[in-house]
């Protein structure tokens, strides 16, 4: 009986303990799985903030695509003058003998570059420089040459050209062409994508990337006189000048045209020009033959410095100063004098003289400007009429 009493005890016993052995594997299991749960979103969620992260180069295949059927390859022929005699350049001999034209020769030169197809009739923009080769002593022009990216070769008419910008439109008979669609300039920001297509070194069609750099650059007016260029660090070099540079929407926002460099290739710093500012003189030079730009009779103008700045109690050293202005002109009779510092142009504040000047080469001939003025310390405001240039610099 004792015995049968001790084996109930055990068994129940066994029971109780089993039980709360199964007990804490179904806990830990719920636990268990409870924590999976509760981890899966945060892990289903790590994959959507990778993604979020930087952003992967979009797919420019199909963009470049586009702009390297309408880039062209160009090349020019040109009647150059050059010193055949070594005495000609010599002062002494000048002196005695004069600029003797038996010194120099006529020779043919070439110079290749890139253009681009601007309109399905046939326009193309490109350098000045690729046609008449940079030759200072160029006498004539003898051919221009596009080849188109399909391999067709056509002979070129040159429309116009200004050189203040460094920009030339060239004719070819051709029709339905492929064209890039404008894009505004103005828009760019610094380390946006684009994309530059040309012919480096005779190697048709090539297409590199990289980003603007800034905008607005001066290079001194080493190459132009009108000067707005945006940078880049896509790859630039000696055949790339006219060709396209692009944004990553396909759109033309600037014509190649120089390059930094102290080895003659690429050295990661490009210019271009504007394509706002090319779209506005390839207008001028189709309509009119030449780039209409607006001045202002009568005066001379000249960059600030801080010296001056602190001579006439000028905050700083932005804007143009006034250095002369005939009693005779519009500006002199609407309170323009000697010593004023132009700071704005129709309520843009001016940076300096080089600003000034594409302000006003960009106004509407006929119309008035109101130029806020700097004078003695304070500030009043003159409205002068806006005239065409002549093509003289307005500035000194």
């Amino acid at each position: 009986m004792l015995r049968r009493a001790i084996l109930v005890v055990s068994c129940a016993t066994l029971g109780f303990v089993g039980g709360l052995v199964l007990t804490g594997r179904m806990q830990s299991a719920g636990d268990s799985a409870a924590s999976q749960r509760a981890e899966t979103p945060s892990d289903a969620a790590q994959p959507s903030r990778l993604a979020a992260g930087p952003a992967t180069l979009p797919d420019l295949t199909g963009v470049a695509q586009r702009a390297i059927d309408s880039v062209t390859n160009i090349s020019s022929t040109q009647i150059v003058r050059r010193q055949s005699s070594p005495f000609a350049s010599d002062p002494f001999f000048q002196f005695f003998f004069g600029d003797d034209p038996f010194s120099y020769r006529d020779r043919r030169e070439q110079s290749l570059g890139s253009g681009v197809v601007v309109s399905r009739d046939g326009y193309v923009l490109t350098n000045n420089h690729v046609v008449t080769g940079g030759a200072e002593r160029a006498v004539t022009v003898d051919e221009v040459t596009v080849v188109l990216s399909d391999k067709r070769e056509l002979r070129a008419r040159i429309v116009g050209t200004d050189a203040m910008t460094d920009l030339e439109v060239l004719k070819i008979a051709a029709a339905d062409l492929q064209t890039l669609g404008w894009g505004d300039s103005s828009k760019l920001r610094v380390a946006e994508w684009v994309l530059a297509v040309g012919n480096p070194y005779q190697l048709n069609q090539t297409v590199t990337l990289g980003i603007v750099s800034a905008t607005g650059r001066r290079l001194g007016g080493s190459l132009a006189t009108y000067e707005d260029f945006i940078q880049t660090d896509a790859a630039i070099n000696p055949g790339n000048s006219g060709g396209a540079l692009i944004n990553a929407r396909g759109e033309l926002v600037g014509i190649n045209t120089a390059i930094y460099s102290q080895s003659g290739g690429y050295q990661g710093i490009g210019f271009a020009v504007p394509s706002n500012l090319a779209r506005h003189v390839m207008d001028d030079i189709i309509k009119y033959g030449a780039v209409r730009r607006g001045t202002i009779t009568g005066i001379q103008l000249q960059a600030m410095t801080p010296q001056i700045a602190e001579q006439l109690r000028a905050p700083n050293a932005h804007g143009v100063l006034v250095v002369n202005v005939d009693p005779r002109a519009d500006a002199y009779s609407e309170g323009l004098r000697r010593g004023d510092i132009i700071i704005s142009f129709n309520g843009t504040a001016i940076d300096d003289a080089s600003h000034f000047f594409r302000l006003l080469s960009d106004a509407t001939i006929g119309s008035t400007a109101t130029l806020g003025i700097l004078s003695n310390g304070r500030e009043r405001t003159v409205r002068v009429q806006i005239v065409q240039a002549s093509g003289g610099r307005t500035r000194v």
